[in-house]
């Protein structure tokens, strides 16, 4: 039988975690903008404390953040296993490697964009109405494939007007 700690409570992951997150990041924002003036800690505490207290009071966003996070935590592992692999087969130093090259980075830059709009999609449960909407309706087979076929021409005609 599993005990639970304390850090596995309701309390502790659906209260205190995302009040303490909420706080910090408001906070840090306040401190760093100086939206009150220079000499406001007390103001922006207030105002962190507020913030954060009206969003824990909301089961959605707290959801969507906690969707975030989790999607925020995989990625830094996946990211930081990457580094390390490349690392141990390149023997060389990422930083003068791979970052220079800037397709490299544009690539990269792409794909963090991309991955990003797919976790935002999925934290929130959109993606059951527009999986649905898309690709449930009467029209969406024709549609489809009219936009596939078009998407092909277009394609076609690029790689021939494309100048060597």
């Amino acid at each position: 039988m599993a005990i639970e700690t304390v850090f596995q409570h309701w309390v502790f992951t659906k209260f205190i975690l995302p009040f303490l997150l909420i706080f910090a990041i408001v906070f840090a924002i306040l401190e760093k903008t100086k939206v009150f003036g220079d000499d406001k800690k007390q103001t922006n505490a207030i105002v962190s404390i507020v913030i954060g207290l009206i969003f824990v009071g909301f089961a959605y966003p707290k959801d969507v953040v906690q969707n975030m996070i989790l999607f925020l935590t995989v990625a830094l592992i996946v990211s930081f296993v990457v580094i390390l692999l490349w690392g141990f087969v390149s023997g060389g130093d990422l930083e003068k490697d791979f970052l220079p090259n800037n397709g490299i980075k544009a690539a990269v830059a792409i794909f963090v964009l991309i991955a990003v709009a797919i976790a935002v999609i999925w934290a929130t449960g959109f993606q059951e109405g527009a999986l649905d909407f898309l690709f449930g309706q009467s029209w969406s087979n024709e549609f489809w494939t009219n936009a596939l076929f078009i998407g092909a021409v277009v394609i076609a005609i690029v790689l021939v007007m494309k100048k060597n």
